[in-house]
């Protein structure tokens, strides 16, 4: 009878073995569906390698090290590459069976940091991890927690004060967690992830993902249900409460997120489940079912805070490894003492005392881990680089590091290269009966279309240019017309000017004819008249053909001012208007054209008074701003202008037909686009502000105002 029991639980944890096995295959399904396309297949090899390498290395040196003939609780100094042989008498049929069941647990706590690290870690420096984790880390502090389950009674140095860690809560999961931490800080954030523009980066198969969870769900029943280590009838309830707390686990961060963000996301729900399970490993045994319950939503939201804090802080996991096998494992561990049935405690400890146990496991397990694993992968990082280089992450690790591609990733560099090399002339292969291939179908489709619309548009725009040519043909000669004409206006203008003001102080002096002496005050004021319109449109034209020259040079800004607004006062009188003229003091040299300077604050003043009412203001001011920028603004409290109106005022030749105040206002409408021309030869900007029957202000910032060393280097130049 008792060869048959012993037969039963044989069975029992083999099978439950095979379960745990099946929890590698939800690992590659979970992580690779997480990832980008382009690392999939990296991630895929990974958890193939690190289950051959935590195979052949816990066999070799950590099952000896975690429970062989125990030194002082410390560590194993027997079990090292067992040797059998089936019919053999080397090693116990039920020590293979535990050898076997333990090396599946190994492997799951090494899997667990291909996740965090993905996209990034070489696979060199992946194969050193995961041997460094499953051949002593692991181990070791296994022995401290474990070290007598193969003998039958406590060996290691926490098993004896009474720690409890049923399936590995924090002897597997957490111990993965802290060495996935350690290594995800030593490499730091993936390309993209953080930063000005960083953003979070989806996953691209998110059925993958999922198959993945449901995997792993399964297999943690072999997980849970094995650690007996017997078919006995505890069983039934563990199983019970881990499929309990894994449901209650998602569903918990299904409710939080969505009262958060208003939609549930798949991959924290995922999470969810996975945390639910991680939490309820270590306490299974010995809570009631209500509590399996609460173990499992409560560790679901401490994952998905963990998750928070670990964006919060920078530091980047590329699957939430760590929030989901570190921070659920620890409470889980903690949950021992809070939700179990203080008569399995071992020695009669109290839930305090129970939970202060518990807590330096914990303590432990984090200082050891974390510790070992950051000193070793910092050193083994300083010589032997852990991670890939900038190039290697942006093409992608499937590649890079295996030479591996895929239909998708195919069409991806196609269209990659495509864009390099800004030639869209040639389709993309099509890949027949694959999604990528319906993909680059789709492409090829926007392809022919865009290369139609090139064609269009360059047929087009060949129109376009000459027409353009004609019109710029027909501008230079009419700019040209304009300045001939010009020239040949000004000379008999200034005789007729200087013929004016000789017969006004000559021949009707006081005793003159007061008749005639009107005569040619009308004939003075209609000459300047038509001068000044001539100089605009010879100014203009000059603009416009690209042939004005600005002779710049050292300007004190108070005297440029002071010389205009002299020049304006009496018109400002004459018109009732009043004219406010404010300078900042100690304003630095400004560097321009004399002339146009003046010309540009005349012409914005002059518009200023003629289009404001009598008794209204005008105010004219000069002041640095914070970027060393001199500003020059004229503001009037005149008739306005619509914004829709603006663009029309800057055109040559063009007046706002507003009421009849402007009909009756001089002018041919040159001084505004000549006042912009002017301002945008010397790099300045001209700013327009209005709003009708409340005013005008416009704004003329010039160019960085540079020092006087500068200045000279220029001019010398």
């Amino acid at each position: 009878m008792e060869s048959l029991s012993q037969s039963i639980d044989t069975t029992w944890v083999l099978v439950c073995t095979v379960l745990v096995l099946l929890m590698q295959a939800g690992f590659t399904c979970l992580e690779s569906g997480l990832v980008r396309a382009k690392n999939s297949i990296n991630v895929a090899v990974k958890n193939v390698v690190d289950f051959c390498v935590s195979g052949l290395g816990f066999w070799a040196i950590g099952f000896g090290l975690m429970f062989g003939a125990s030194q002082s609780g410390i560590i194993g100094a027997s079990e090292f590459a067992m040797v059998g042989q089936a019919g053999g008498a080397d090693v116990l049929p039920w020590t293979m069976v535990f050898f076997f069941f333990q090396l599946a647990f190994c492997s799951t706590s090494t899997t667990i940091v291909s996740g965090a690290v993905a996209e990034r870690m070489n696979f060199r420096g992946y194969i050193i991890t995961a041997a460094i984790l499953s051949t002593l880390i692991y181990p070791v502090f296994g022995h401290w927690a474990w070290g007598g389950l193969l003998f039958g009674e406590s060996a290691g140095w926490l098993e004896k004060l009474g720690f409890i860690d049923f399936a590995g809560s924090t002897v597997v999961h957490s111990v993965g967690g802290w060495i996935a931490l350690a290594a995800i800080i030593v490499m730091g954030p993936r390309i993209g992830r953080f930063g000005k523009d960083g953003r979070p980066i989806e996953p691209h198969d998110m059925p993958i993902a999922t198959l993945g969870m449901f995997l792993l769900w399964i297999g943690w029943f072999g997980f849970n249900g094995g650690s007996t280590l017997a078919l006995n009838a505890s069983v039934p309830f563990i199983l019970v409460h881990t499929m309990l707390a894994a449901a209650a686990g998602g569903f918990a961060v299904v409710l939080m997120t969505w009262w958060r963000n208003g939609l549930p996301p798949v991959d924290q729900t995922i999470n969810g489940v996975l945390a639910g399970l991680v939490a309820i490993t270590a306490n299974c045994h010995l809570v009631n079912t209500p509590s399996a319950v609460v173990i499992g939503a409560i560790g679901g939201i401490v994952s998905y805070v963990a998750s928070g804090v670990l964006e919060a802080r920078k530091i980047d996991d590329a699957v939430d490894a760590v929030p989901v096998h570190l921070a659920a494992g620890v409470w889980g561990t903690l949950a021992v003492a809070i939700f179990g049935d203080p008569a399995q405690f071992i020695d009669g400890h109290t839930r305090l005392e129970q939970f202060g146990i518990q807590l330096l496991g914990v303590s432990v397990a984090g200082i050891f881990a974390f510790g070992a694993g950051f000193t070793v992968l910092k050193i083994i990082n300083r010589f032997l680089p852990l991670r890939v280089s900038e190039e290697a992450e942006r093409i992608g690790l499937n590649v890079a590091e295996h030479g591996a591609s895929s239909s998708l990733l195919d069409v991806l560099g196609a269209m990659e290269a495509q864009a390099k090399r800004s030639d869209f002339s040639r389709p993309v292969h099509v890949e027949p009966f694959t999604e990528a291939g319906e993909i680059a179908v789709r492409y090829n489709q926007v392809l022919e279309k865009f290369n139609h619309e090139v064609t269009e548009r360059e047929r087009t725009a060949g129109e376009l240019r000459d027409a353009r040519d004609a019109a710029e043909l027909a501008n230079s000669t009419k700019s040209q017309f304009l300045a001939n004409m010009s020239h040949e206006l000004r000379t008999p203008l200034n005789a007729i000017i200087g013929f004016s003001e000789l017969m006004n102080g000559e021949l009707f002096g006081p005793m003159g004819n007061e008749r005639y002496k009107e005569y040619v005050d009308d004939i003075h004021k209609s000459s300047n008249h038509l001068l000044s319109l001539i100089n605009d449109i010879l100014d203009l034209s000059k603009v416009e053909a690209d042939r004005y020259e600005l002779y710049e040079e050292e300007l004190a800004v108070d005297r440029v001012v002071e010389s205009c607004s002299r020049m304006i006062h009496h018109r400002a009188a004459d018109a009732g208007v009043s004219l406010d003229v404010q300078v900042e003091e100690n304003l630095p040299m400004l560097f321009a054209d004399k002339r146009a300077m003046r010309q540009i604050i005349l012409n914005l003043v002059s518009n200023a008074v003629k289009f404001t009412p009598h008794g209204g203001k005008v105010e004219l001011a000069a002041f640095l701003e914070p970027d060393r920028r001199i500003a020059f603004r004229i503001s009037d409290t005149g008739v306005g202008i619509a914004k829709e109106d603006i663009p029309l005022a800057l055109e040559p030749f063009r007046q706002i037909n507003l009421d009849s105040t402007v009909y009756a206002a001089e002018g041919t409408g040159l001084g505004l686009p000549l006042t912009r021309a002017l301002a945008r030869l010397h790099g300045a900007s001209l700013v327009i502000e209005s709003e009708p029957s409340r005013g005008t202000t416009i704004t003329v910032r010039m160019p960085y105002t540079r020092t006087v060393e500068e200045n000279a280097l220029r001019a010398t130049a």
